[in-house]
């Protein structure tokens, strides 16, 4: 009896680990990450970067390294695209991987974020 317990026991335990893994894994196959190289130089890039990709559709995390210049995206891939992604940051005024800034948008950018300024 106590064995018939047991056994039960170990195999409702079983069956909600699998349960709860699966659910975990699931939402993972939602999102990719991917790493895009920018033209940013300092922290108001940053900033410009990440407020601005955080209204973009599907777009669930983005974290700019300014040492390093790499945008890092966690994004939805049933709602947007890499080639929107990186339009997205050329229409904010930087470089995109092989995409180049906007020039439009890229002429709004203040001193301090261009191409050519110091880091500071």
């Amino acid at each position: 009896m106590k064995t018939k317990f047991i056994l039960k026991s170990l195999i409702i335990s079983i069956g909600l680990v699998f349960l709860f893994s699966n659910g975990s894994c699931s939402q993972d196959k939602k999102t990719v990450e991917l790493k895009i190289k920018t033209s940013a130089v300092c922290g108001q890039c940053k900033d410009r970067i990440e407020k601005g990709m955080a209204y973009e559709k599907g777009i669930k995390d983005i974290n700019l390294d300014v040492d390093t210049k790499i945008a890092t995206v966690r994004y939805n891939p049933l709602k947007t695209t890499l080639a929107v992604i990186r339009m997205a940051i050329s229409k904010l005024g930087y470089d995109a991987d092989t995409i180049p800034a906007d020039p439009i948008a890229y002429g709004k950018l203040p001193s301090c974020c261009k191409k050519d300024a110091k880091k500071h």
